[in-house]
Formats: C-alpha cells, structure tokens, sequence
C-alpha cells in the first residue's frame, strides 16, 4: 500500500514513559492509519492500515489476540 506521510501529525499516548518505548499513531486525510516505532526518531518502517484493517486490529488487540510480553 502507497502512504503519503506528508503533513502527518503523529500522536504518542500519554501512558508513554520516557524511555522510548513507544509507538505514534497518525490519522492520514485519507482515511488511512499509520503507525510507527519511537526508537527510530521518524526514520523508520511504518505500518499503514485501511479504516477496515484498523478496526480489526484495534478489536484483536482489546481481546488479547497478540499476548503480551
């Protein structure tokens, strides 16, 4: 999937630590959702998700489909 990351505003939860450990989320114009690591100062991969790939993954997440570590 092609993701314009052009004037993405990203947002970190305040339950984030300081320590890095994190992830950004940012709401694109298009209705897609990308998600990207803290450690990688925005220099790194991220993940895009269609409005409907996002529900899902928010749903499996609330669940506890993915465990814990």
């Amino acid at each position: 999937m092609e993701v314009d990351l052009t004037g993405a505003v990203w947002h970190k939860s305040t339950y984030s630590g300081p320590d890095g450990n994190c992830v950004e989320v940012a709401v694109l114009g298009n209705g897609k959702v990308a998600v990207r690591d803290t450690k990688d100062n925005g220099n790194g991969p991220v993940l895009a998700f269609a409005p409907g790939e996002w529900d899902a993954f928010l749903t499996e997440v609330s669940v506890g489909a993915f465990g814990r570590s």
